[in-house]
């Protein structure tokens, strides 16, 4: 996958660069595995707003992604490799022996005509789901479940990959991409493999209206606001503020730590790393 420039006949195309997109062999998603995919732009079930700065954009269908992996033992042949409009990875059609077709997360070096299998049997190749307790310790892998049988929640962005460090009893320790180390029940499953479309990161936007097509809507700095609208707000001239970053509702921005799941902290080993 390579990353391509534009000739800049207008300024913001200048800077704007894109993806090649060589390694997708289909342009028409599988009919079937589509679903209607509502926008709700940031609003909970009463209508309220609770995520700021999103909606419009381009239309969407949702593809329905098999995390969980569960047939066991059935060999399924890859079909095609597609863009997906609602992650940053790739997605793969799989056709099972069966006749079931599914998709799954691409990784980085699955081609079509592969064959993936999934269950406690399955060999160490990309591609394959495993329980973490018949991976080997090294292993780079993806699409993790934090409950056995819940279907894969973690790792699963483009260029992602988790690292098995170690296995004792009845838990395994695993290196997430934030640095974090986390202790996994070894009955969770975990896919073989960095998941592709690695070059996602290099991307330059270049303009604001390519934000917009991805349903994200401007985000205004709040000491350009008025006091009543943010804390950081007016002041004679342009001002930095006169305090610490903080939310329009008082809230620290920066360092200020806000996860209070008590009931989980016992498994995370070491905390992410400061980047």
């Amino acid at each position: 996958m390579g990353i391509k420039t534009y000739q800049p006949y207008t300024e913001t195309r200048r800077f704007q660069t894109g993806l090649t997109f060589e390694e997708l062999t289909s342009s028409k998603p599988y009919k079937p595995l589509l679903e209607p995919k509502t926008r709700i732009s940031g609003r909970n079930n009463l209508g309220q707003l609770t995520i700021w700065h999103r909606g419009g954009g381009h239309k969407r269908h949702y593809r329905v992604i098999d995390f969980r992996r569960e047939k066991f033992g059935i060999p399924a042949r890859v079909r095609t490799i597609e863009y997906d409009p609602n992650r940053s990875a790739f997605i793969s059609l799989v056709s099972y022996a069966d006749g079931d077709k599914r998709y799954i997360l691409c990784p980085q070096g699955l081609k079509v005509g592969d064959t993936v299998v999934s269950g406690p049997e399955a060999d160490i190749m990309v591609g394959n789901a495993l329980p973490l307790k018949n991976v080997p310790v090294g292993t780079l892998i993806h699409n993790l479940e934090l409950r056995p049988g819940r279907g894969g929640q973690l790792v699963r962005s483009a260029g992602g990959s988790a690292q098995l460090l170690a296995k004792e009893g009845d838990y395994a320790q695993v290196r997430l991409p934030s640095g974090e180390v986390r202790r996994l029940h070894v009955g969770c499953m975990a896919t073989i493999g960095q998941i592709g479309n690695l070059d996602h990161e290099n991307v330059s936007m270049g303009k604001a209206g390519r934000k917009r097509w991805m349903g994200i809507r401007p985000t205004n700095r709040g000491v350009s606001m008025n006091p009543v609208d943010h804390p950081h707000g007016g002041g004679e001239g342009k001002t930095s503020g006169g305090r610490h970053p903080v939310t329009p509702w008082g809230q620290p921005t920066r360092g200020y730590k806000t996860r209070h799941n008590r009931r989980t902290d016992a498994f995370i080993v070491k905390r992410r790393e400061k980047k």
